[in-house]
């Protein structure tokens, strides 16, 4: 039996065990009352978006996201052409930005919803990232993540997101190298996260800057009042859910 993730709470130190969940929603084009149950279960303060609406009422669908989960929306959404950010109300909000990237003619244009936030007495960075299908525009995506994470002058940062790649490729090695891959330091749950109905391969995954520590990340199982079924059918990838300590600032 899988072994639960801690749950939120800020501890006497004023450090912050948070739940993050990245997960790529495909524009809400399934099962999104399956979506919103496969959400609440993993319980997360924050929700780092892949896919979330982006052209009609994009509003509406990400308000009712939020809605249907418990969370509210942080920011991202067709601003950020795709990534979107859902919080808590645990979480504290400092700014946000959504980030456009250069654009490849021919390709589709990509983009970050970033924030900066506080829970309980840590401050830290947020990052949902959405890479190319194309592997060299991957690869200087990649290094904007690196690049990005810096610029917002924060003692911590989390990103995450879907790479498009397992592993071994260029981009996913120059992220994971700069910082933790944190299903890779504590391995929880399942490891593939495409696709949802066959998984076969890792291409979505949540890192961490050194000092935050990772309790444990993969993709959940035997989640509370969510089966197989709900998680084939909310979407065609499977969620990344990881349990972090992030020092007080």
């Amino acid at each position: 039996m899988l072994p639960p993730l801690p749950v939120s709470r800020t501890e006497p130190d004023g450090s912050a065990v948070i739940r993050v969940l990245s997960y790529n929603i495909r524009s809400m084009r399934d099962d999104r009352h399956a979506l919103a149950r496969v959400i609440t279960a993993c319980a997360p303060d924050l929700v780092l978006v892949q896919e979330a609406p982006r052209f009609f009422h994009w509003r509406r669908h990400a308000a009712w996201l939020a809605a249907h989960t418990g969370l509210v929306v942080l920011g991202g959404g067709a601003p950020a052409t795709g990534p979107l950010l859902l919080c808590s109300l645990r979480t504290t909000v400092e700014r946000t930005e959504d980030i456009l990237l250069p654009h490849t003619p021919g390709l589709h244009r990509r983009g970050f919803a970033t924030a900066v936030v506080r829970i309980g007495g840590a401050r830290f960075g947020v990052l949902s990232c959405h890479l190319s299908l194309w592997a060299d525009e991957r690869y200087a995506q990649a290094g904007m993540v690196l690049d990005r994470l810096a610029a917002m002058n924060v003692p911590y940062a989390i990103a995450g997101g879907d790479l498009n790649e397992r592993p071994d490729g260029r981009g996913f090695r120059l992220i994971a190298g700069k910082l933790r891959d944190c299903r890779t330091v504590a391995p929880w749950g399942g490891e593939h996260t495409s696709t949802a109905a066959g998984p076969h391969q890792r291409i979505d995954a949540v890192f961490a800057t050194e000092g935050i520590g990772v309790l444990g990340c993969g993709v959940p199982r035997g989640l509370p009042g969510v089966g197989d079924a709900d998680l084939r059918a909310a979407t065609d990838h499977l969620p990344v859910l990881a349990a972090l300590r992030v020092p007080a600032a």
